[in-house]
C-alpha cells in the first residue's frame, strides 16, 4: 500500500503542550478507527509551524477524507516514492 507524507500548517505547532498533542492524537485515532484498517498513521514530526505526518493509505483521497473528518489541515499530500538512509550509500 502507498505511503504518504502530509504537510499540515499549524501556527505555533512547536509550542503545543503534551496535553494538546495527546488530544490531537486521540482525535486522529478516533477518526482512523471509524475509517477502518485501510488507512494507518505511522508517525508525525512537529516543527515550529508545521506538522509532517506519515500515513499508509490506498490513495490521496483517503488521506484527505481523514483530514476533513478530523478537522485537520492538509495543505500538501505527497506520495512517497522511495525511502533512503545512510545504508543506501553502501555497496552490496
Amino acid at each position: 500500500m502507498p505511503k504518504y507524507i502530509i504537510e499540515r500548517e499549524i501556527s505555533g505547532a512547536g509550542s503545543l503542550t503534551p496535553q494538546d498533542l495527546q488530544a490531537i492524537s486521540q482525535k486522529s485515532c478516533n477518526v482512523l478507527n471509524h475509517m477502518g484498517p485501510r488507512i494507518q498513521w505511522l508517525e508525525s514530526y512537529v516543527t515550529d509551524d508545521k506538522v509532517y505526518c506519515i500515513y499508509i493509505a490506498p490513495d490521496e483521497a483517503t488521506i484527505r477524507a481523514h483530514a476533513e473528518q478530523g478537522g485537520f489541515p492538509a495543505q500538501r499530500v505527497s506520495r512517497i516514492k522511495s525511502v533512503i538512509d545512510p545504508t543506501t550509500a553502501e555497496q552490496n
